[in-house]
């Protein structure tokens, strides 16, 4: 059964099949037909995660849902980070 907030399902499954997350897998899915080659690309102005503290890590983590923040090193949350 398709989920109301996957406008493409078949899009939406095979990115998950290649790894992709869930939220970019719905990002992609959801995105207009004319545009869906740039969606997903890295872009944007973030510095490295090595220049964050870790406070700021943790709050990032915390945004995205990451479990077990609470007890991860610096370095734990920054893999977390870019693995989610």
């Amino acid at each position: 059964m398709p989920r109301a907030q996957i406008k493409d399902e078949k899009v939406y499954q095979a990115l998950r099949r290649e790894g992709a997350s869930k939220e970019k897998a719905a990002r992609v899915a959801n995105d207009s037909a004319g545009s869906r080659s740039a969606t997903g690309r890295k872009g944007g102005r973030a510095g490295a995660y090595e220049d964050r503290s870790k406070e700021d890590l943790y709050r990032e983590a915390q945004k995205v849902g990451i479990e077990g923040r609470s007890t991860m090193r610096k370095s734990e949350l920054i893999d977390a980070l870019r693995h989610h």
